[in-house]
C-alpha cells in the first residue's frame, strides 16, 4: 500500500469513531471507545539518536499499525504562552524513568506542537493536550500564582493551535497531570488537596478561563491520587474523569517490593528486579483481582457523577523499563485483564493499554500482534454512557 492510500484510510478510519461533524472534540459523540496512548513530554524531549521520537512519521505510522486512535502529550503550555518559539532548557525530572529525557535538555516547543499535532491528523489521530509543567531552568512554571494564571496560560496555548487550524484534532485538555500533586504542579498552594474547597475552587476557575475562548472543548484535570475521599469530591466542572489506574498502587504491591518511586537512584529498579515478578507470580490472581476491584470503583464513580472515564496510564506498575533481568511478559498479562475490565463496564470513552505503549519501550513496543489485540478488545466494546 503508497502512503497515500494508507494516510487516506487511518483518516477514515478517524472519521468513523465520532457520530455526526459539530462538534468532533465532544466525547458525547463517540460511538465506540478510542484506543489512547501516552506520549507525555517523550514526543518532543527524546528526539536524539536512538531515543524513540527522532522520525515523528514512523513513530506515528507504527502506532497507527497497532491499532491506536489518539495521543496524550504535554503541550508545555507554560512554555507556549512565556514564548512558543524560544529554545527553552530543562532539567530532568529522573534519570531512572524512560520517559523524556534524563539528563538536561533543550527543546523548541513551536512550531514543532503544531507540526506534530499536523502529522497525527493527517493520520486520523486525535490528540490530547496536557502537561507536566517540565521544569526549566529559570522554572517559568513558578509565574503561575492563581488559577486564572493556569487557565490563561492554556488560553494562550490553544490559540497557537488554533492559529493553524488544527483545534479540529484535538481531543481534549488536561489542565495538569495527576493535580495536584507538588511534582507536577509546585506552584499550588502547598498542602492544598483537590477535595478541599481551595483545590476545588481552583479547578473550576482555571477551566471556566480558558472555556470562555474555546467553549466547545473537553476538560478534565487528570487524577492519581485522593481516591479514598471520591464521594466527597466536587468534580462537576470537569467533562470527564481522567483516572490512573495500577495494581501496584491498588494493593500493597510496591511496598512488599520495597519501590519507593527512587527518581535518582537505581536502589528501587534493583528491588523490582529481585522481588517483583516473583511477588506477582506467587498469587497472580490476587494481583489481578486488586486491579480489577480498582476499575469497578471507578466505573462506580463514572457512573455516580454521569461523567465518562478516560485511563491514560495503567494497568499494571507504575514505573518499569527495558533494563537487565526486567521481563515484560507479566506486565502485559496484567495489562491485558486492565483492558478488557475496564472494556466490559462500558463506563471508558478512552483506555489505553499501558503507560509504556511508546517506542522506546522495545520491549512492550516490539509486540505488535499484542498491541492489535488489546486495541481491537477496545474497539469491539460498546459505551452505556
Amino acid at each position: 500500500m503508497d502512503r497515500r492510500s494508507f494516510l487516506a484510510g487511518t483518516a477514515a478510519l478517524g472519521g468513523q469513531i465520532l457520530q455526526g461533524q459539530q462538534p468532533q472534540t465532544r466525547l458525547g459523540q463517540l460511538k465506540r471507545p478510542l484506543a489512547i496512548t501516552m506520549w507525555d513530554f517523550s514526543w518532543l524531549e527524546r528526539r536524539w539518536p536512538g531515543a524513540g521520537y527522532e522520525d515523528w512519521d514512523s513513530s506515528l505510522d507504527q502506532l497507527v499499525l497497532r491499532g491506536y486512535d489518539a495521543i496524550r502529550l504535554d503541550a508545555y503550555p507554560h512554555l507556549v504562552a512565556a514564548a512558543p518559539e524560544r529554545v527553552w532548557e530543562l532539567l530532568p525530572c529522573w534519570n531512572t524513568q524512560d520517559w523524556g529525557s534524563p539528563a538536561k535538555n533543550r527543546v523548541q516547543v513551536q512550531p514543532a506542537l503544531n507540526q506534530f499535532i499536523r502529522k497525527c491528523g493527517d493520520r486520523g489521530l486525535r490528540v490530547a493536550l496536557s502537561t507536566w509543567f517540565r521544569q526549566d531552568v529559570g522554572n517559568t512554571r513558578d509565574s503561575i500564582k492563581t488559577a486564572a494564571d493556569h487557565g490563561k496560560i492554556w488560553e494562550r496555548t490553544l490559540k497557537s493551535i488554533d492559529s493553524d487550524g488544527l483545534l479540529k484534532h484535538i481531543l481534549y485538555v488536561d489542565l495538569c497531570n495527576e493535580f495536584p500533586l507538588d511534582i507536577w504542579a509546585p506552584f499550588v498552594p502547598h498542602g492544598m488537596l483537590r477535595a478541599s474547597p481551595e483545590g476545588t475552587a481552583w479547578m473550576r476557575e482555571a477551566i471556566a478561563v480558558v472555556k470562555v475562548s474555546y467553549p466547545h472543548l473537553d476538560y478534565t484535570f487528570s487524577m492519581t491520587s485522593e481516591y479514598d475521599t471520591w464521594k466527597q469530591q466536587d468534580v462537576s466542572m470537569l467533562n470527564f474523569l481522567e483516572l490512573h489506574i495500577w495494581m501496584a498502587q491498588a494493593s500493597d504491591f510496591y511496598k512488599q517490593v520495597g519501590y519507593h518511586y527512587e527518581r535518582f537512584s537505581p536502589s528501587g529498579y534493583e528491588h523490582v528486579v529481585e522481588r517483583a515478578k516473583p511477588l506477582y507470580d506467587s498469587k497472580p490472581a490476587y494481583w489481578q483481582g486488586k486491579l480489577r476491584d480498582q476499575i469497578l470503583w471507578a466505573a462506580e464513580w463514572s457512573r455516580a457523577t454521569k461523567q465518562p472515564l478516560i485511563t491514560t496510564e495503567c494497568w499494571s506498575l507504575v514505573d518499569y523499563k527495558d533494563w537487565p533481568l526486567l521481563e515484560w511478559d507479566w506486565l502485559k498479562e496484567l495489562c491485558d485483564v486492565g483492558v478488557r475490565t475496564a472494556a466490559a463496564t462500558g463506563r471508558w470513552a478512552a483506555i489505553a493499554t499501558s503507560n509504556f505503549c511508546g517506542p522506546q519501550f522495545a520491549g512492550m513496543w516490539r509486540d505488535v500482534s499484542w498491541h492489535k489485540r488489546m486495541t481491537e478488545v477496545i474497539h469491539t466494546s460498546s459505551l452505556s454512557l
